[in-house]
């Protein structure tokens, strides 16, 4: 039996939603729309990026922009192009297998369907409060 999206990718959504997680625990005012509208930019300069396009620029809200930035870093290291560090200052994950542009945008595209659907579940911070439970 084939390996489901979301066993294959785990790890790379959970870096993904804790980007996000990260953003919302600094600022409890953040709605699941100030996290979409990071996503679907992200998605977008991904995108562009994988079919060798200069990268669209954004003028995001405050919120918004920093999920941005708190997620592309995740990506930009789960693409192995930058280092993350712990608290002691040595690298995170020195052996993790980069992932591809392809699959960040795939990544994307399922934390955005995941976005939409708990917040028709639970209303405008239905997906942050949802997420909320499993990454610390």
């Amino acid at each position: 039996m084939p390996e489901k999206f979301e066993e294959k990718y785990e790890d790379v959504l959970q870096n993904i939603e804790f980007g996000i997680q990260r953003v919302y625990q600094e600022h409890s005012e953040m709605t699941d729309w100030d996290a979409l509208k990071a996503i679907e930019a992200l998605i977008r300069v991904y995108q562009a990026k994988a079919r060798k396009r200069d990268a669209p620029q954004f003028q995001l809200a405050l919120l918004p922009q920093e999920t941005f930035d708190s997620v592309q870093l995740m990506c930009e290291w789960r693409l192995g192009r930058a280092e993350m560090v712990n608290d002691q200052g040595a690298r995170v994950d020195a052996e993790m297998k980069p992932k591809t542009v392809d699959e960040i945008v795939l990544c994307l595209k399922r934390v955005r369907r995941s976005i939409e659907f708990w917040n028709r579940k639970g209303g405008r911070q239905g997906y942050l409060k949802f997420v909320s439970q499993f990454v610390k």
